[in-house]
């Protein structure tokens, strides 16, 4: 009997601060947090433990034992945010249909122009070859990999250039949160596709191999050449696209299923409707997803180039009076060819 009355306590004051923290905490939905997971009864155990302890040392008489509290900015729980103004702005969860209406021009092609541009570009071509090879037709495999990749870049320019802003004493131009946002958002990917595939002991030891590499690799490229790294980011990015085009097609033909079984971080995080929620549904969020980040990859490039990187100046006008515009590379609807398969 005791130990019903405690654990009806325990739960009450639990679900009560549970709430509290929502309220709290502005950028946060209900529907975001799952109430009855154990980790959200720990972590309001473990904090509601601590405040009490900061007051029972208050009532005492002595000192807050401010070694073992809780800071209190740790107390409100941070939730990635999706990158597209449709998915953040949707008063209503997305269906198959709204999904399919955000216009994210699936065939828009860069034709490389300079040579940086045209070093990016055969760099992500011969990449395709082995993962063509390894890959073939496991999508969802596929998806891992190209996330666990796609994760990197973000990351790094945000490192190189905070450091930069650092030594520089200058501000950086508004790159640095949109590239955290993007390595962010990738992670998400990874994170959903990992929930869904549940890949084995060697494909994990793969992931962890060629992140290690390609971290690496565009460290070293972001390091000589951003322009030529935003570049290779912005193919990489176009190549994701068809692939994934590729994936909804097979799911359409009926060669993959079209599961509903989609994990609960997927349909948080793209405010997916759960009650409809499919794995075509997380394709063309991802997918979505990956369009954004090669438009603006292309468009950081473009502003390397012309020499205007700080986002907050007028970017047009820029362009327009800029003689390396005509260097920069063109738009085409060629992307379907210039990334199909090998055969």
């Amino acid at each position: 009997m005791i130990r019903s009355v405690f654990r009806n306590t325990f739960l009450r004051n639990t679900t009560t601060f549970t709430e509290t923290a929502v309220n709290n905490a502005g950028h946060y939905h209900k529907s975001i947090l799952p109430q009855n997971s154990m980790f959200l009864l720990t972590r309001a155990f473990t904090i509601h433990a601590s405040r009490m302890q900061s007051a029972n040392a208050t009532i005492n008489g002595k000192e807050p034992d401010v070694i073992h509290q809780i800071p209190e900015d740790l107390f409100y729980l941070h939730h990635p945010k999706p990158v597209r103004h449709e998915i953040l702005e949707s008063k209503t969860p997305l269906d198959s249909k709204a999904l399919e209406n955000i216009d994210i021009s699936p065939d828009l092609h860069r034709q490389p122009v300079t040579w940086s541009d045209k070093i990016a570009f055969y760099t992500v071509r011969i990449l395709r070859i082995p993962t063509d090879w390894f890959f073939k037709k496991k999508y969802i495999h596929r998806a891992v990999m190209l996330e666990t990749v796609a994760a990197v870049p973000g990351m790094v320019g945000a490192t190189i250039r905070h450091l930069r802003s650092l030594r520089k004493l200058q501000h950086d131009g508004g790159w640095i949160d949109h590239l955290l946002h993007e390595a962010e958002n990738e992670r998400m990917h990874l994170m959903t596709w990992m929930r869904i595939s549940q890949p084995n002991w060697w494909e994990r030891s793969l992931i962890t191999l060629v992140q290690g590499g390609f971290y690496n690799m565009f460290f070293m490229l972001y390091l000589i050449s951003p322009r030529t790294a935003h570049r290779v980011v912005g193919y990489l990015e176009e190549e994701a696209i068809v692939s994934y085009n590729s994936f909804l097609k097979e799911i359409d033909n009926g060669n993959l299923e079209n599961s509903k079984n989609v994990p609960d971080i997927a349909i948080d995080y793209w405010n997916l409707d759960k009650n409809t929620a499919t794995l075509r549904d997380v394709v063309l969020a991802v997918r979505a997803d990956e369009a954004t980040h090669r438009d603006t990859n292309h468009h950081f490039a473009d502003r390397i180039l012309v020499g205007h990187e700080d986002l907050r100046e007028d970017i047009k006008r820029a362009f327009e009076d800029h003689d390396k515009t005509k260097k920069m590379a063109g738009l085409t609807n060629e992307a379907p060819e210039k990334w199909k398969w090998s055969k």
